[in-house]
């Protein structure tokens, strides 16, 4: 069995329909994303837009079968003191994961990071994702939170785990 190509490059508007794909299959089937509506193509349009607008990437992984999986980061919070701090979001098309795919792209985000003289990138999981905690101790992120109740899907009370790693000598 050969070996398949996988390419981790800069997002382009034309891949959307994928993201969006992978992105509202993590909303129906996940507590991934706090959210319960299905995103629209113009919600992850002004997403993109709003990355691009900023010089945030958008970083997509794909092969012959179309995107495996996309990777981005924005701004933690906006006061200026945390300008060197950024959130990132990683999600794999569910047939994908487990295979290498999201580990491709977080080391790419965060040498773009990096490159950016970003610091410390945080991530939000859901405290009950435990492959998703997992995914990010092998990276090298470190738990440092747990706010309790703070998101409400599938009629019950979320808690969210922040990770966060300092990224100077990615």
């Amino acid at each position: 069995m050969a070996a398949r190509s996988v390419t981790i490059r800069d997002a382009s508007g034309d891949d959307l329909p994928g993201i969006l794909a992978i992105y509202n299959e993590v909303i129906a089937s996940s507590t991934a994303v706090y959210r319960e509506t299905p995103a629209t193509l113009d919600d992850r349009r002004q997403w993109f837009n709003a990355r691009q607008e900023q010089s945030y990437p958008v970083l997509v992984a794909v092969d012959d079968s179309g995107i495996l999986g996309f990777a981005s980061y924005g701004d933690f919070r906006a006061w200026p003191g945390y300008r060197f701090s950024v959130e990132h979001t990683v999600h794999i098309r569910s047939d994908e994961r487990g295979r290498g795919v999201g580990t491709a792209l977080m080391r790419a985000l965060m040498r773009r990071a990096t490159e950016q003289g970003k610091h410390v990138m945080l991530g939000g999981v859901d405290a009950d994702n435990e492959p998703s905690l997992r995914f990010h101790d092998r990276l090298g992120f470190a738990r440092a939170a747990r706010l309790h109740q703070v998101g409400f899907k599938f009629g019950r009370w979320l808690d969210l785990v922040f990770v966060e790693r300092v990224l100077d000598g990615t």
